[in-house]
C-alpha cells in the first residue's frame, strides 16, 4: 500500500511526495478509514512509527476552510516540545493548504500566545495547562472544535494534568471526535477513556508494550552510580563518531550531577535538557542533538516524549525507569523510520524488581552483556546512595517537667484593669464639686 491508495485530498499527496514519504505505516494505513468514519479512536502503537502523520493526515482530510477564525482541530500534548514538533508537521503537511497551526504552552508569555490566538487558526497544538488558560480568560473558543487529539495521553494524565483535561472537556461542544494516541495503555488510562469517549475504536498496529524489532537490547549489570559513569564513558568512547546517543535519568538532579561528571571527558559534543532547563535552552539543545553539533545528550523521562530526532542511533539507560511503560518510550527514540538501534540498560541490584515488571509488560527477558575489562568499578558510594540508618524507638527526649518553664505568666500590670461604665455625673462632680448641669 502507498498513500496514493489512501482516500487523500490532493495537496496532501502533493505535500507527502515533497516529503518523500511513499508507504504508509501500520498504525497510518490501519486507524485512516476509521478515524474518517468520524468514531472516537484509540490508537495504539510504538514510539517511532507514525503515529503524529496517522492523526493529522485524516483530521486535515476532513478539515474545511472557514472564515472563522476559531480553531477547528484540537491537539493536546503533554510537554512543550511535543507541541513544537507536532506544529512543524502540521506546517510541512499543509504547505499546499490554507491551514493556520499555532502551538501554546507553559513557561512563556501568555500575552504573545493570545495574540497569536486572536490573529485566527485552524488547529490549535498545545500543552493542557496553557490551553486551559487562554480559554478561561476568553481569549480561546472552543466552541467551533470538531476533533480532539490527545498524543501521548498516558503520561498527559500521569503528570497530573486529568483536572485540566477535565475543564478543558467543560469548553468543548458535546459532538465532537476524539482521537488518542499512545505507545502503551495502562488499565487506569483505558478506564478514563471509557468514561469519556463514545464506544472507541482500539486501534493496534502491536501489542502494547512490544518494543519494535529493530531495537537491539541488551543490559549490564552495574553497582553504583561512579561505576555506571565509568561505564558510560567507555562505551561512549567506543562509539563511532556519527553516532547519536540519548542517555536517561531517573530525575533532573541526576542529569546535573552526571552532566558535571562526565563533562571534562566530552566537552565539546554532550549537552544536557530536562523541565528545570529555560524553554529557550531546550530548544536549542535538542535542535544541537538533531543537526549533531551534540551527539551525547543527557535527558528526564518528562523529555523523552518530546524528543523526535532522527537517526538516534543509542539509547542507554543509565537508571531504569519506575514505569514499564516508560522504558518502551526511551527505547523507541532509536530504531526509528525502519532503522537498527541499540538500546543498553545499566542494571543495579535494587533494579530487580523494577527490571522483571520491564520484562513481563515487553513478555520477553533482557540479556545481559559482561562489562568490558577495562571498565573499573568501584565501591565507592555517593552520598545519596548510602543506606539512612534509622534507630527503631529513638526519639528526642523531653526536658523533665521540673526543668521547664512555666506555660502561663502573670499579666503586666496594665492589662489588670477592669471595663468600667463611664459614669458622666460623677466625674463633674469629682471635678467641680457639684455636678455639672446643663443650661
Amino acid at each position: 500500500m502507498t498513500f496514493r491508495d489512501l482516500n487523500l485530498k490532493k495537496p496532501l499527496w502533493n505535500a507527502l511526495d515533497d516529503l518523500g514519504y511513499q508507504t504508509p505505516t501500520t498504525i497510518q494505513s490501519a486507524g485512516f478509514n476509521v478515524m474518517m468514519s468520524g468514531k472516537d479512536t484509540i490508537g495504539i502503537a510504538q514510539t517511532g512509527t507514525g503515529k503524529t502523520l496517522a492523526y493529522l493526515l485524516p483530521c486535515l482530510c476532513m478539515w474545511k476552510f472557514s472564515k472563522d477564525p476559531h480553531p477547528q482541530i484540537l491537539i493536546i500534548v503533554p510537554t512543550r516540545e511535543l507541541v513544537a514538533q507536532v506544529v512543524s508537521e502540521v506546517e510541512k503537511l499543509t504547505t499546499h493548504m490554507n491551514v493556520v497551526a499555532c502551538g501554546v504552552y507553559g513557561g512563556t508569555n501568555m500575552n504573545t500566545q493570545a495574540k497569536m490566538v486572536l490573529q485566527g487558526l485552524d488547529i490549535l497544538v498545545g500543552t493542557p495547562g496553557r490551553i486551559l488558560d487562554l480559554a478561561v480568560s476568553g481569549t480561546l473558543q472552543l466552541k467551533h472544535i470538531k476533533k480532539v487529539v490527545i498524543d501521548e495521553v498516558d503520561e498527559t494524565l500521569s503528570l497530573g494534568f486529568r483536572p485540566q483535561l477535565l475543564h478543558i472537556f467543560d469548553f468543548l461542544p458535546a459532538k465532537r471526535q476524539h482521537m488518542v494516541f499512545s505507545a502503551t495503555l495502562s488499565t487506569e488510562v483505558s478506564v478514563f477513556l471509557e468514561n469519556y469517549l463514545i464506544t472507541p475504536v482500539r486501534v493496534e498496529a502491536a501489542r502494547a508494550g512490544l518494543p519494535l524489532d529493530q531495537i537491539d537490547q541488551t543490559a549490564y549489570h552495574v553497582p553504583n552510580f561512579l561505576s555506571k559513569v565509568a561505564l558510560l564513558r567507555h562505551l561512549i568512547d567506543q562509539s563511532d563518531e556519527n553516532s547519536k546517543i540519548l542517555v536517561f535519568v531517573s530525575s533532573r538532579a541526576l542529569a546535573d550531577v552526571l552532566f558535571a561528571e562526565i563533562e571534562a571527558n566530552f566537552t565539546e559534543f554532550i549537552g544536557v535538557i530536562h523541565s528545570n532547563k529555560a524553554q529557550n535552552f531546550r530548544f536549542d539543545t535538542v535542535q544541537k542533538f538533531q543537526t549533531g553539533a551534540i551527539r551525547v545528550l543527557i535527558a528526564t523521562d518528562l523529555i523523552a516524549r518530546g524528543i523526535d530526532v532522527t537517526d538516534v542511533s543509542h539509547v542507554i539507560n543509565f537508571d531504569i525507569p519506575e514505569s514499564p511503560e516508560n522504558y518502551i518510550h526511551r527505547i523507541g527514540r532509536t530504531g526509528r523510520a525502519d532503522k537498527n538501534g541499540i538500546a543498553m540498560t545499566f542494571v543495579s541490584e535494587k533494579d530487580d524488581s523494577a527490571l522483571l515488571a520491564i520484562q513481563e509488560l515487553m513478555q520477553q527477558q533482557l540479556l545481559f552483556t559482561k562489562v568490558p575489562d577495562d571498565v573499573e568499578f568501584t565501591d565507592e558510594l555517593l552520598e545519596f546512595e548510602k543506606p539512612k540508618i534509622v534507630i527503631p524507638g529513638k526519639s528526642i527526649k523531653l526536658p523533665p517537667r521540673e526543668n521547664r518553664g512555666d506555660s502561663f505568666h502573670e499579666k503586666k500590670a496594665k492589662n489588670k484593669k477592669v471595663n468600667v461604665r463611664y459614669d458622666h455625673k460623677k466625674a463633674m462632680q469629682d471635678k467641680y464639686g457639684k455636678p455639672k448641669r446643663k443650661r
